[in-house]
């Protein structure tokens, strides 16, 4: 039995019918589909379907502003235990998740695998990448917003590092 490739219209189908939110890229055989996320809100990513292959994109987050190697460190050991993707970055530094997965043989139980590979790996250390790589900028900006009565809603998760100046936890994700 020969298994045909699969196509944009089985990916669209598949995105369907696992409720998930997508819309039409701007390349060609592209996709972009939209995953709810706990920590980072939502994870956006480029599906392409090539001629042999399923090209997977996602950003994850901008270029550190500080502690560079830590979180170059952090991002190559997370490397070491994903599954189908990777870690990569552009020519600015900013970080983002990518895979490729072979046209023959998806389906729509490997195309959930591998969103969960996306969605895992952006999602999952979203909290650490900020405080390796943004707690200078985290802290300023919670000092404006007290000091100016602001809404903090969308620091809380940082409140013990940020109000009480707890050192950052270091985090080795070596395992």
């Amino acid at each position: 039995m020969t298994t045909q490739p699969a196509t944009a219209a089985d990916l669209t189908r598949w995105l369907d019918e696992a409720g998930i939110e997508h819309e039409p890229g701007t390349r060609d055989g592209e996709i972009v589909a939209t995953l709810p996320g706990e920590k980072k809100l939502r994870t956006v990513v480029s599906l392409v379907v090539g001629e042999a292959d399923l090209s997977v994109s996602a950003f994850v987050i901008r270029h550190p502003d500080e502690a560079h190697e830590r979180f170059m460190r952090y991002l190559l050991r997370r490397n070491l235990r994903l599954r189908g993707v990777a870690y990569a970055i552009d020519g600015d530094g900013d970080v983002f998740v990518t895979g490729r997965v072979p046209l023959a043989g998806l389906d729509a139980t490997r195309l959930d695998q591998v969103l969960g590979s996306v969605l895992e790996a952006a999602d999952d250390p979203f909290n650490e990448l900020l405080v390796i790589g943004f707690i200078t900028s985290m802290r300023k900006e919670w000092d404006w917003r007290v000091a100016n009565g602001e809404s903090t809603r969308n620091l809380e998760a940082f409140r013990a590092i940020l109000e009480h100046r707890a050192p950052e936890v270091e985090t080795d994700d070596a395992h």
